[in-house]
């Protein structure tokens, strides 16, 4: 990159990239974004397109809790105004402003272009669920008489001794504790479902975490999405505790979206 002759606002620091919006998007207001202290947030316009940016020290190093909050409130903030995003992988450092306009939105316009406008007035929902551990024990010991005895034969068992029964104990109690998780996504996916227009799996199902669902949702529907999340929440109340979060930048939905605009477009998502 030529340092001498710099892009129109070029102050030669790095640039910290949020994310992708509409060029006739504003910048968000009242919002702070990563560093020490933190940076204001402004927008790099490039054709169709524009980077939500602010400017960072490469010498400094980012990561901090503030950093990641900071990160996700600059783009959660945007889609509560009915902005679209395709939110960057936290991190994304660019080498100045020059280069986010030259190397990331000049060849990528179009396909940034129609990712944006595939995901106008979308927000994405998360569930995330847990079981209460004294309960779901009670329940599996219950349904299943078979691990019941092999827990009670273990329980009597000295220390030294039923190694492979308490391995055996616990493989049991684990598959049936993650075919309950199933059961309960596909009935959280069966309730809340229509009202998305997608939906997405967490990556690896978590032992301590079974329920994690992502959903896609219209603005329009927000309201009655958290309506019904609460309602089926308050029914799982003692059994599963679950946390909603949203709306929120569709971390988890802007690679599809990306995907299906172009082939080969960069693609440093969440």
């Amino acid at each position: 990159m030529n340092r001498d002759t710099p892009a129109a606002g070029d102050t030669g620091a790095a640039c910290y990239v949020y994310g992708i919006v509409p060029a006739d998007a504003a910048a968000p207001t009242g919002v702070r974004g990563v560093g020490t202290p933190p940076a204001a947030v402004d927008l790099l316009p490039g054709g169709r397109v524009a980077a939500l940016v602010s400017e960072v020290d490469p010498t400094k190093p980012l990561g901090t809790p503030d950093d990641l909050r900071a990160h996700a409130r600059v783009l959660d903030s945007v889609v509560s105004a009915l902005v679209p995003v395709l939110p960057f992988r936290f991190g994304s450092v660019v080498d100045g402003r020059r280069a986010v306009a030259d190397e990331l939105l000049g060849p990528s316009e179009e396909g940034f272009a129609t990712a944006l406008a595939s995901l106008r007035g979308l927000a994405q929902y998360t569930l995330r669920g847990s079981y209460v551990e004294d309960r779901v024990l009670r329940d599996v010991l219950a349904a299943r008489p078979d691990i019941a005895a092999l827990r009670e034969r273990t329980a009597s068992l000295p220390e030294d001794t039923g190694h492979y029964d308490r391995l055996r104990l616990g493989e049991l109690v684990a598959r049936e504790i993650g075919d309950r998780g199933e059961a309960d996504v596909r009935h959280l996916v069966d309730t809340l479902g229509p009202l998305a227009v997608a939906v997405a799996r967490g990556p690896d199902p978590d032992p301590d975490q079974p329920i994690d669902v992502s959903f896609l949702v219209h603005h329009t529907r927000w309201a009655r999405f958290e309506a019904e999340a609460e309602d089926l929440a308050r029914g799982w109340s003692g059994r599963v505790g679950i946390r909603l979060l949203g709306p929120l930048a569709p971390y988890d939905f802007a690679p599809t979206a990306v995907d299906g605009a172009s082939e080969g477009v960069p693609g440093p998502w969440v």
